[in-house]
């Protein structure tokens, strides 16, 4: 088993890559008249927008609430109504990186959806105290929506999907909004409390629903520019027990062959490794991990359907994972692995290996 040490690495945070992901780009914020802009929120807005804009973001917030204008910059707030609301945006985020747009609250749905495609922002947070979609029995929080489950909800007359998901009262116009804006081309859309927008923005977690096109893009290979929140995402794997430790040049070995899941084609959603054992032409499937905010979301699944697919596909007479959760083996076994002696996976993995582990440990294999 690999040796326990600190990583000689300088950790890249949550909030780095997610500032590294909004840099140069234009992000609205939407904040109806309905909801509480009281001390909190109000902190929290100016928290937000002043790192966005010191972060070269462009930041839109789109409001009837003139309290939310004077949070922001009074002397930035243009008109939704004006013709070339558009140039006079692009002049006041020139001038601060920040600006309002004033819209009116009995249409204000309908303003935001048409301004925000309009503008063809990156990104929408919509305000919103309440979620509008929840899993039935006070399961837990939605955290992520595609499309796909999107059009079910909007078009459904009860207003659910199946089992897994309920509409809120009263928030199906904006569910039908959100359709809109992300079939017009707003890559994705956040629904938080005003609160809790940091949160929402700058956490792995989330602390509300990212609603997208597609729910996962892309499970690829890692890139140099994927290193660093890979790393960081196994530290936490390892902190919280849910990955074994590993040295730096175990690190490195799990880098070098590391798959991501990836939100929107960029951003990190979960990883694992294929680590390759070619005395026995076999595949090992590890530190498969996911942000706390995909966790459940089907993330596994597709790095180890990727791997099983690419096992056919090289020739490999096998894979194996190791674990020693209850849940992991029989996450494994559901996915078409069954349970083999340590005998029966190759004997490199049990060099230097901890006794007392490999003990506990459950092998789990999988034969093309």
């Amino acid at each position: 088993m690999p040796k326990t040490t600190g990583s000689p690495l300088r950790p890249f945070s949550e909030r780095e890559f997610y500032l590294a992901e909004f840099r140069r780009r234009s992000i609205g914020i939407a904040w109806p008249e309905t909801e509480s802009f009281d001390p909190a929120a109000r902190e929290a807005l100016i928290e937000v927008v002043s790192e966005l804009a010191e972060n070269q973001s462009r930041v839109v917030v789109m409001s009837p609430d003139e309290a939310v204008f004077a949070a922001v910059g009074p002397s930035a707030v243009v008109d939704f109504g004006d013709d070339r609301f558009g140039p006079g945006l692009w002049r006041k985020l020139r001038e601060g990186g920040r600006a309002g747009l004033r819209l009116s609250s009995p249409s204000f749905a309908e303003e935001c959806t048409r301004a925000a495609m309009a503008l063809r922002l990156a990104k929408v947070v919509w305000i919103q105290s309440e979620p509008p979609v929840e899993r039935p029995a006070a399961e837990a929080r939605v955290s992520v929506l595609d499309l796909a489950h999107l059009e079910t909800l909007v078009g459904s007359s009860t207003g659910r999907e199946g089992a897994s998901f309920v509409v809120r009262p009263g928030k199906r116009e904006l569910l039908a909004s959100i359709r809109s804006m992300i079939q017009g081309g707003i890559p994705s859309v956040n629904v938080c409390a005003g609160h809790e927008v940091a949160r929402e923005l700058f956490t792995y977690a989330g602390a509300g629903i990212l609603f997208t096109r597609d729910r996962y893009a892309e499970v690829r290979p890692l890139a140099l520019d994927d290193y660093d929140p890979a790393n960081d995402l196994i530290e936490r794997g390892e902190a919280d027990g849910f990955l074994v430790p590993r040295d730096p040049e175990s690190r490195d070995d799990v880098l070098a062959h590391g798959v991501g899941v990836f939100i929107e084609g960029r951003y990190l959603a979960g990883i694992g490794a294929i680590l390759p054992h070619p005395e026995e032409n076999a595949g090992e499937i590890a530190s498969l991990f996911a942000l706390t905010r995909y966790a459940g979301e089907g993330v596994g699944s597709q790095i180890v359907r990727h791997a099983m697919e690419r096992a056919r596909r090289e020739g490999l007479a096998y894979l194996f994972s190791c674990t020693t959760s209850d849940r992991v083996e029989q996450f494994f076994l559901r996915h078409g692995f069954r349970r083999v002696s340590p005998d029966d996976v190759p004997k490199a993995k049990w060099q230097a290996y901890d006794p007392e582990r490999r003990a506990r440990v459950r092998c789990l294999r999988f034969d093309p």
